[in-house]
């Protein structure tokens, strides 16, 4: 008897869809929200940047911040004063992105209304 028995191997995300690690690193929860702030309003103590996300944890954001930094999208700096006082402001990398984000934007505002429409009928759908 012939053996049918076909071997599958496994496919690294990146190599799947080349783009996965950006999307890894870009968009993540609040990783967006973050660059977004950082884009439009400059430099900011960490919470001033808590209040502009809105209900981020101080636990998240830190670790968000400390990946974003890791990745080069953000730049911490600390002033060793009394109180000492950091700031976040976003790297020209990080900067980089905001054509990617007004794109995605451009597409949300297009076809927003869509996306309504097809979650409503899938909703409710007879399943």
């Amino acid at each position: 008897m012939a053996n049918t028995h076909t071997s599958r191997t496994t496919i690294a995300p990146d190599q799947a869809c080349p783009i996965s690690p950006m999307v890894d690193i870009v968009f993540s929860r609040w990783t967006t929200p973050i660059l977004w702030s950082l884009h439009h309003h400059g430099r900011q103590r960490f919470v001033e940047l808590q209040h502009r996300i809105g209900s981020i944890t101080s636990k998240v954001l830190t670790q968000r911040l400390r990946q974003m930094e890791r990745d080069g999208l953000v730049r911490r700096t600390y002033h060793p004063e009394i109180p000492p006082r950091v700031e976040y402001n976003i790297t020209e990398l990080g900067s980089s992105l905001e054509p990617v984000f007004a794109t995605l934007g451009h597409w949300w505002e297009a076809h927003a209304e869509k996306v309504e429409l097809a979650r409503e009928e899938f909703d409710n759908a007879d399943r």
